[in-house]
């Protein structure tokens, strides 16, 4: 074992677009699991946008990151020392241990999981978290019928590839919308989409208008700003939107809602923003679905790897730029 543990922690809050220089390295020692507790040796970090709101001193759905404390985040790793009797060293588990290579918590705050069938990664992708949120959104909120078109942006990331592909399943026309060639033709060729728009294009309106011959009848909403403006003008009568994210407005100092409601209104639209954590009762569903997927080669997905939990910044930022194709990962060794 490593004599110490390194961490990143949150240095400043940023104003704007996050830097570098907004997080720090450190070293400390590895913490000492006390009575019911387990320590975990983090292999895999993962790297989400709703982290950056939580760099934010606001209110909002979860506590703010203190400054000077480690950046909040999935991880997956391997228990090294236990004082409960659920775990033993060896144990692979996933918890929310933050940007650090070692962490403790209470036993009852990780999740232990089988390795055989199911890549650790991936429980931090479409067998987790992303996952899930996909397929709440997807199956409760979107509730899309055979015959009928959904519409997913951010197509080509952890949510939006496993969004595509539960629809695809379920007999609904999908269409993708993704930013440059090298994303949509993933959409397209690995995931299976029905048709994948590219929002970088100067043609992205007209184009998005001949993908939608029948309208939108759902939208799994990512992305917010012009790309949700334009797909909002195609919506049929009585469409749902599931409101998952918005990650082009989180690095804005004014961030713009929508110019107009009126497809909202005359189309009698339901719109429900929502946050996955608050749907616990439908997890153990969920990952048992989405691991026989994966598992059977139904689901596909990418992992984009960042190594080194030095490089978590730089990868962070990359994510919220878009740089990533699939799931947004850091090794940790």
């Amino acid at each position: 074992m490593s004599e110490k543990n390194l961490q990143v922690v949150l240095a400043s809050r940023p104003t704007g677009w996050v830097t570098e220089e907004n997080f720090r390295l450190e070293e400390g020692p590895i913490p000492k699991p006390g009575a019911g507790e387990v320590l975990v040796r983090n292999h895999f970090l993962s790297l989400d946008p709703y982290m950056r709101g939580r760099m934010n001193q606001q209110k909002s759905y979860s506590a703010s990151v203190e400054i000077g404390q480690v950046m909040v985040g999935g991880t997956a790793g391997e228990v090294v020392e236990s004082d409960d009797p659920a775990f033993k060293v060896g144990d692979k588990v996933v918890g929310q241990l933050g940007w650090q290579l070692y962490g403790k918590g209470p036993a009852r705050g990780f999740m232990k999981v089988d390795t055989a069938h199911v890549p650790l990664s991936a429980y931090l992708g479409p067998v987790g978290m992303p996952g899930v949120t996909a397929w709440v959104g997807t199956n409760d909120i979107c509730a899309p019928k055979k015959g009928e078109t959904l519409v997913v942006s951010a197509a080509s990331g952890a949510v939006g590839s496993v969004v595509g592909q539960l629809a695809k399943m379920k007999g609904i026309r999908v269409v993708g919308i993704a930013g440059g060639a090298t994303k949509c033709d993933y959409v397209l060729g690995d995931l299976g989409f029905d048709a994948c728009v590219d929002y970088k294009s100067p043609s992205f309106k007209a184009d998005l208008k001949e993908a939608l011959p029948n309208g939108v009848d759902c939208l799994f909403e990512n992305v917010g700003g012009e790309v949700m403006e334009a797909v909002v003008a195609r919506f049929n009568p009585f469409a749902r939107m599931a409101l998952c994210g918005l990650i082009s407005q989180y690095n804005e100092v004014n961030p713009q809602g929508l110019k107009t409601f009126a497809s909202i209104l005359v189309n009698r639209v339901m719109i429900r923003g929502f946050i996955v954590s608050d749907h616990m009762e439908r997890w153990p569903m969920a990952l048992t679905e989405l691991g026989q997927g994966v598992a059977t080669g139904k689901i596909r997905y990418k992992e984009t790897i960042a190594n080194g939990l030095k490089e978590a910044p730089k990868a962070f930022i990359g994510l919220l730029k878009g740089a990533n194709l699939g799931k947004q990962l850091v090794k940790l060794g």
